[in-house]
């Protein structure tokens, strides 16, 4: 899932170390993609200070979450149907229409949240902008990473271009998957392959508005509550 929609099952959260804990490892992926921290490993080292704990708790929802949303139905069903539909239109491209399929169907649930629901996006910012960047530092140097600007310059970006809102748009949608893409592939669509997948991501938004949120409803069903310590 994506940042929106990991959040959604947090939103009422007042820990904003919980909320960073479970949106880290995408922006951690996203700023360096290098990285791979596995604090799960290590919860010994985080277990002596409440806001890394904090952190540790987020990240392993963020687990969690993926897990179930990785095995569901629902994400079997809407990635095959969707990757069919983009296949005769990538025939002469690198990029996996699996990968597309995968990343479009994330990002479409998080513009759903925005259009459907109304989920307060400004609240996510001000939860992640509430952290202290000496304790994330701490966090990242407990995983390994001493050297922390390159993920702080890509988070003060992150929260300041309030991106996540650009989703509410189809075509926008369509631009941030590009922008995904060319991690992997340097000219990942020509314009008209940009253009008829943009298509089919439009008429694809309105048949995921009647059962979006069976998925958020059944992942919620199997959360366990944090555990207070």
């Amino acid at each position: 899932m994506n940042f929106l929609s990991h959040f959604y099952f947090d939103r009422e959260e007042e820990n904003p170390y919980r909320i960073m804990g479970i949106v880290l490892p995408d922006l951690l992926k996203n700023a360096n993609k290098e990285w791979n921290l596995r604090p799960e490993k290590n919860e010994h080292l985080f277990f002596h200070d409440d806001l890394q704990r904090g952190l540790l708790e987020g990240w392993k929802r963020h687990l969690e979450v993926d897990r179930y949303f990785h095995s569901s139905e629902f994400f079997s069903r809407h990635t095959s149907t969707l990757r069919l539909q983009i296949v005769p239109h990538l025939l002469h491209s690198d990029v996996r229409p699996s990968f597309v399929a995968h990343i479009a169907l994330e990002l479409m649930l998080d513009s759903l949240l925005l259009t459907e629901l109304s989920l307060d996006s400004s609240r996510f910012y001000t939860q992640l902008e509430s952290t202290d960047e000496d304790v994330l530092s701490k966090f990242l140097l407990l995983n390994n990473i001493p050297e922390s600007s390159i993920f702080f310059n890509f988070l003060e970006d992150f929260i300041r271009s309030k991106y996540l809102e650009s989703y509410r748009k189809p075509k926008d949608i369509m631009f941030a998957i590009g922008k995904i893409c060319q991690r992997i592939w340097p000219r990942p669509f020509t314009d008209e392959e940009k253009f008829r997948v943009a298509g089919i991501l439009t008429a694809y938004l309105e048949v995921l508005k009647d059962d979006f949120i069976s998925i958020f409803d059944q992942i919620e069903l199997r959360l366990e509550p944090y555990v207070s310590k």
